[in-house]
């Protein structure tokens, strides 16, 4: 007798359990008395007076939802004026707005890798570049973590159009891309360079104005960035900033941007608002990245094996996926959230808990958390 058609999936949920990697959502309450190091709101806008009541005004003024895609009814004045400051802020002559950092990037690979380009991936890339690279029609090749030299090596051997994908600050271990060299590399081989600047974004560059900025790269004809508007501007939605060229392409060929319901209101001015904040206040990037070196100082003077920090990402190895789960609960249930990366998250099938500084943190609370992970450790 023939089997149910989903049946596969139970003996799939048995794996993952036998494994220690069953995944589960945990709706948070509006007001938490964890002290958060799981989440990425890096310069603590989240739910600063200014963001938030930008937030509510826009949709007071444009409704809940941007109620089509950016093409037909879901483009008002407020994206405009969030892609023109963005633009100006990181040093880009375009931006595009999309509804997600995710659909941002598998715009921007799909979009520029046509049938018959090379795309050459970093092997510590972000999801979404990976994902972009799959549906992208041009061939991959994947080369070794922040190699510059493997990068060459790749672009040398094909002719024709070539992109070269990076994330700026990888997500796992909170390293820095080798920018410069990643970019120079491509132009001795007429490549094109798409940096992912998720975590670089508020953080790093002067007035963090991010990676590529810091790197010279800004305004380059020859280099694509993507940010998320949902980490250091607290806000939710992703953009493409790069020449008119391709912002341009990506309006006409991006199928995340065509076929996507717009970013709601809310969300652009929320990122607006933040993004103007952050251009009053600059010296909240240069904290962030204080707490996170303070913090690591802290991790390791405990005697834990932990990734010297480029930007705000911490991480902590952890024995196995099992403990560290354990690990992430014991400290949830000593009042300090933290994330928890297991596989297949992280490239190298090893878990840690990974730990984002946020500008807003002090002292105590610093030592706070690293006696809570202290005391809970495995």
């Amino acid at each position: 007798m023939a089997s149910a058609p989903f049946d596969w999936i139970d003996e799939r949920a048995r794996e993952r359990e036998r494994a220690g990697l069953v995944r589960a959502l945990r709706p948070r309450p509006a007001e938490s008395p964890l002290l958060d190091l799981a989440g990425n709101d890096y310069l603590g806008l989240a739910r600063h007076p200014e963001v938030t009541a930008a937030a509510a005004a826009a949709a007071r003024r444009w409704g809940g939802g941007a109620t089509g895609s950016r093409l037909v009814t879901g483009s008002t004045e407020l994206h405009a004026e969030l892609e023109r400051e963005l633009a100006a802020f990181c040093g880009a002559e375009a931006a595009l707005v999309l509804s997600s950092g995710y659909a941002a990037n598998l715009a921007a690979v799909t979009a520029l890798a046509p049938y018959g380009s090379l795309i050459v991936s970093d092997a510590g890339n972000h999801a979404s570049l990976i994902d972009g690279c799959r549906l992208a029609r041009g061939t991959t090749q994947v080369v070794p973590h922040a190699d510059p030299e493997a990068v060459r090596k790749a672009l040398a051997t094909h002719e024709g159009p070539a992109l070269a994908v990076t994330d700026s600050v990888f997500s796992v271990d909170g390293d820095a891309a080798p920018l410069g060299e990643l970019a120079a590399g491509c132009r001795e081989y007429g490549a094109g360079l798409v940096v992912d600047d998720a975590h670089g974004l508020g953080v790093l560059g002067a007035g963090g104005r991010g990676a590529p900025h810091a790197a010279g790269l800004a305004g380059a004809p020859d280099t694509v960035v993507t940010v998320t508007l949902s980490k250091s501007l607290g806000s939710q939605g992703g953009a493409v900033l790069g020449p008119a060229r391709v912002i341009d392409h990506l309006v006409n060929t991006a199928r995340t941007f065509i076929f996507d319901t717009g970013l709601a209101p809310a969300a652009a001015g929320a990122a607006l608002a933040a993004l103007r904040l952050l251009g009053r206040e600059p010296e909240r990037a240069a904290r962030a990245r204080t707490v996170a070196g303070r913090l690591y100082e802290l991790l390791v003077g405990e005697g834990f094996s932990a990734v010297r920090p480029d930007a705000a990402v911490i991480s902590v190895r952890a024995p196995s996926p099992a403990a560290a789960v354990r690990w992430a609960a014991d400290c949830r249930a000593a009042g300090v959230a933290v994330g928890c990366f297991r596989p297949p998250s992280v490239p190298d099938g090893v878990s840690r808990l990974r730990l984002t500084a946020r500008a807003d943190l002090g002292d105590e609370e610093l030592a706070e958390v690293v006696g809570v992970i202290s005391r809970t450790a495995p």
